[in-house]
């Protein structure tokens, strides 16, 4: 179990270092869209949305990454009942927020292909269509990688139960 716990968790911090090198590239091309005279300039809104919570939650899992896997080994190693029931119920709710997540970005999504759409390509909306289309695609994508590494964790901790 050991192995599995580490494998996700390594993962995800892994995962978690990618949003935050998104986030910084995102901020980057929006830096450079601000300083140029671009009909795509407006895609500055959602890239800088998005790469915000990015960044941040990137951030905040890549840093609390090591020493949950150090509370979690150890606990694993000392009270595996305790783990198992603990760790199932921390996970249940992580797989539970996976839904939440895909609606809001398939939302996001949604309104970007829309705006692409209606508009025509000259209206900023357009513009700003993209960057949802960019920003949200991208964050669905790593969130369904991230969804099934959770979902082969929690199927490894169950097996613990047997």
């Amino acid at each position: 179990m050991q192995e599995h716990l580490l494998n996700y968790f390594t993962a995800e911090k892994q995962e978690s270092l990618f949003f935050i090198l998104v986030g910084a590239a995102a901020i980057v091309v929006s830096i450079f869209l601000w300083k140029n005279e671009s009909s795509y300039k407006p895609m500055i809104y959602p890239l800088i949305a998005i790469a915000l919570i990015q960044i941040i939650v990137g951030g905040t899992i890549y840093f609390r990454t090591d020493s949950q896997i150090a509370t979690l080994s150890k606990q694993f190693q000392e009270h595996p009942a305790q783990y198992r029931t603990e760790e199932t119920a921390r996970m249940t709710t992580v797989n539970n927020n996976f839904t939440f997540y895909k609606y809001i970005e398939i939302t996001l999504l949604s309104i970007g292909i829309i705006l692409t759409f209606a508009v025509s390509r000259s209206n900023d909306w357009y513009a700003v269509g993209i960057g949802l289309i960019i920003q949200s695609g991208l964050m669905l994508v790593m969130d369904l990688f991230a969804e099934r590494r959770a979902h082969e964790y929690v199927e490894k901790i169950q097996e613990l139960i047997q």
